[in-house]
């Protein structure tokens, strides 16, 4: 366990960050498996989810090479209604 309180400062800080960005993914792969699940699929959805990645990217959830995947899997099942 730390001794300094700069140091219980940044462990209570990260966990804090670290929840965050447990949601935010989360919510943006639920997002994703919604639009991948759904018959009736439109340039807004995919609009939604793609904003989505590239917040994550944005925030350093992601790597950038990771939301391109994702991305192209998306623009492609869009296409191939």
């Amino acid at each position: 366990m730390a001794n300094h309180l700069s140091s219980l400062k940044r462990i209570r800080q990260n966990q804090v960050k670290r929840l965050r960005n447990r949601y935010v993914y989360k919510s943006t792969k639920t997002a994703i498996k919604k639009f991948l699940n759904n018959d009736e699929k439109n340039k807004k959805d995919y609009s939604k989810v793609i904003s989505m990645i590239d917040k994550l990217v944005k925030k350093n959830i992601i790597h950038k090479n990771k939301s391109s995947r994702l991305k192209n899997r998306l623009s492609r099942n869009l296409l191939s209604k």
